[in-house]
C-alpha cells in the first residue's frame, strides 16, 4: 500500500476538520446569502502525523510522491454543492534531533491552505533515531490545532509509522477517546505487517477514533504510468507559471519557492510533477498572499491601490486602468490554461487508472486510501464523480 492511497483511505474516513478563524467566506457564484448562511464553504482539515526516526525514509519519501494526488483527490469532491477549502498540518515524532523534553515531537507546520509551504517542508524533512510516542504527539495535534466546529467539516488526524502504539507516558487511549469526543476521526497507517500493527496497538487506536486501520510497504517505490498527454501537460505547467506574478515584500521569494517546489516533485518523477499541476490548476491552490491576480481576486481594490514599490516589476509606474487590464488580461489567460490543464488531466487520470487495473496491487499510499477515501466522505456527504464521468 502506498503512502498516497493511505492517506486518501485516512483523509475520507474522519467527519470534520479544522477551520481558521480567517478563512474567507464563500463567494460562489449563482448560491443565495441566505444558503451561505447555512452552508459555509465546508472545510476538510487533515493533520498528518509522521513518524521520521531512521526506519523511516521509505515512508517520507511516499508522503512526498504522493501530497499532490492527495489534494487532487479531496478538491474534486462537493457538499452542498460547494468545493471543499483544504487544510493540511504536518509533524514529525521520533526524531531525536528534537529535544527529548518535546518528546522528539515538532509541529512542523499548522493548518494552512498553502500547499507550496506543505510541501516545501515535508521535502525539509530528514530521518533520525528516536522514541516514537504516538499518544503525545496526537495530544499535542489536538491541543495546539485549530479544529473546526463547522458541521460540515471533515477533521482528520493521520498518524503513521512502524513502532508499538503504545511507547510513552501519555496514554493514547485518552488521546483517541478526547479525539472522538471533538469529532476528530484517527486513521492509523502502520508501516509494516498487518498482524504486526494489531497486536502494537495501531488497529485498536483507529477503532478507538472511529478511523481507519491500514498498512503501507514504505520501502515500495511509486511507479509513473506514462500516458500520450504528459508532455502536453508539462508544457502547461510552464505556461501557467508565466502566470503568475509575486507582490509585495516576499512575492519574488515566493515566486521562486512556487519554481523550487515544481523541481523538487521532478526530482521524484514525471507522474509527480503532472499531479502537482493538477493540483496547481484547482482553487485548493491559492496564492493571494504573494501572487496579484490570486489577491485581485479576493480583494480589487486593495490590490490596485497597492503602492508603486510593492507592485511587480511589470506594474510598477502603471495607473489604476493599466493595472487592471493587465491583472484582468492574466487572470483570464490563466483561466484558460487551468481549462485546458483539467481536460487533458481527465484523460490521463482514466488512462493511468486503467493501466493501473492490469498492474499487480501494491501496499502504496496512493493504492491504499483512493478507495477508501471516497467512500469515507461519502458517508459524511461529500459527492464524487466516478472516474469516467
Amino acid at each position: 500500500m502506498t503512502f498516497s492511497k493511505l492517506l486518501f483511505t485516512t483523509v475520507f474516513a474522519c467527519s470534520t476538520l479544522v477551520v481558521p478563524a480567517a478563512a474567507l467566506n464563500p463567494q460562489n457564484a449563482g448560491v443565495s446569502e441566505a444558503f451561505h448562511k447555512r452552508h459555509a464553504q465546508p472545510r476538510i482539515q487533515i493533520a498528518l502525523l509522521l513518524d521520521t526516526s531512521n526506519s523511516m525514509d521509505g515512508l517520507i519519501a511516499q508522503a512526498k510522491s504522493q501530497l499532490w494526488t492527495l489534494v487532487n483527490e479531496l478538491g474534486e469532491g462537493k457538499k452542498h454543492g460547494q468545493t471543499p477549502i483544504i487544510e493540511l498540518a504536518l509533524y514529525e515524532y521520533g526524531n531525536s534531533n528534537i529535544s527529548v523534553s518535546k518528546g522528539y515531537i515538532r509541529q512542523v507546520l499548522s493548518l494552512t491552505t498553502d500547499l507550496d509551504d506543505v510541501s516545501e517542508k515535508l521535502f525539509a524533512l530528514s530521518t533520525n533515531g528516536g522514541q516514537e510516542y504516538a499518544g503525545e504527539v496526537l495530544t499535542k495535534s489536538l491541543d495546539e490545532l485549530e479544529w473546526s466546529n463547522g458541521k460540515d467539516d471533515m477533521k482528520l488526524i493521520i498518524i503513521a509509522g512502524n513502532e508499538p502504539f503504545t511507547q510513552g507516558t501519555v496514554s493514547w487511549q485518552s488521546a483517541c477517546e478526547r479525539a472522538k469526543r471533538g469529532g476528530v476521526i484517527i486513521d492509523t497507517i502502520h508501516c509494516g505487517d498487518a498482524d504486526v500493527g494489531m497486536r502494537t496497538g495501531w488497529k485498536a487506536a483507529a477503532a478507538c477514533a472511529g478511523g481507519i486501520y491500514m498498512t503501507i510497504n514504505q520501502d515500495e517505490k511509486y511507479v509513473h504510468i506514462p500516458s500520450p498527454w504528459d508532455d502536453s501537460l508539462l508544457d502547461l505547467n510552464k505556461k501557467l507559471n508565466d502566470t503568475y506574478f509575486g507582490y509585495g515584500a516576499r512575492g519574488a521569494d515566493k515566486k521562486e519557492r512556487q519554481a523550487v517546489q515544481d523541481s523538487n516533485a521532478a526530482s521524484i518523477g514525471k507522474g509527480i510533477t503532472i499531479n502537482r499541476l493538477l493540483s496547481k490548476s484547482k482553487s485548493n491552490y491559492r496564492n493571494e498572499s504573494w501572487d496579484i491576480i490570486d489577491a485581485y481576486k479576493k480583494n480589487q481594490e486593495s490590490v490596485l491601490g497597492l503602492e508603486d514599490d510593492q507592485m511587480p516589476d511589470e506594474l510598477k509606474g502603471k495607473t489604476v486602468d493599466e493595472r487592471k487590464a493587465f491583472i484582468e488580461s492574466k487572470q483570464a489567460e490563466r483561466q484558460n490554461i487551468q481549462m485546458q490543464i483539467k481536460e487533458l488531466g481527465k484523460k490521463q487520470k482514466n488512462y493511468v487508472a486503467e493501466k493501473r487495473q492490469e498492474m499487480s496491487d501494491t501496499k502504496t499510499l496512493d493504492n491504499v486510501m483512493v478507495s477508501a477515501v471516497r467512500k469515507q466522505a461519502a458517508q459524511i456527504g461529500f459527492k464524487y464523480q466516478k472516474p469516467e464521468e
